[in-house]
């Protein structure tokens, strides 16, 4: 019969033996995102070293990225402008998703990190950024006549004294704005 730490050992060995992990879908998609902004500034011209990446290119991509888009997003003179559901096909452009921009720029901002760039010099986390993103959430939810309001956070005292039915607060504790 074994002994508590053979079995331990055995554990640690057949462990090893092991093939890796495969890397999760929210990884995966980091390096995708990733590969795909450095072969844009490696596409520029001239071409620009990761090292020389600022916010203006950072801004730039993310506009390049919307001739990709799925998103309809009327104009203000389309007759469907503010309309949510509207009843007919328009000529209005097709942009990327605010939420598909806010999730690529932090996967990007991750990975820009985690290939050894420093947070104090990361162009993913730049405020210039922040106002983009903003600007293009109100403009998408004017066009879809979705106003958009950011939640107010409760008081910790509405939250601790607050009433047990969760399904009359009309906001979340879980704020993530």
């Amino acid at each position: 019969m074994s002994s508590p730490r053979d079995r331990g050992k055995n554990l640690m060995e057949s462990s090893e033996s092991e093939p890796p992990v495969p890397p999760s879908r929210y990884e995966s998609q980091k390096r995708r995102d990733w590969n795909t902004f450095g072969q844009y500034l490696r596409n520029q011209r001239p071409p620009v070293p990761m090292s020389h990446c600022n916010c203006n290119h950072v801004l730039d991509f993310l506009r390049y990225l919307d001739q990709f888009g799925k998103t309809k997003v009327h104009v203000p003179g389309c007759m469907f402008y503010g309309h949510p559901e509207p009843p007919a096909p328009c000529t209005c452009p097709l942009r990327q998703a605010w939420g598909s921009l806010d999730a690529l720029i932090g996967r990007l901002r991750a990975a820009y990190e985690e290939n050894g760039g420093s947070p104090e010099t990361n162009p993913f986390a730049s405020g210039a950024i922040r106002v983009y993103l903003r600007e293009v959430r109100e403009c998408q939810a004017k066009a879809r006549g979705i106003p958009y309001k950011k939640k107010k956070k409760k008081k910790p005292a509405e939250m601790v004294g607050g009433s047990d039915d969760f399904s009359s607060s009309s906001s979340s504790p879980f704020s993530f704005s």
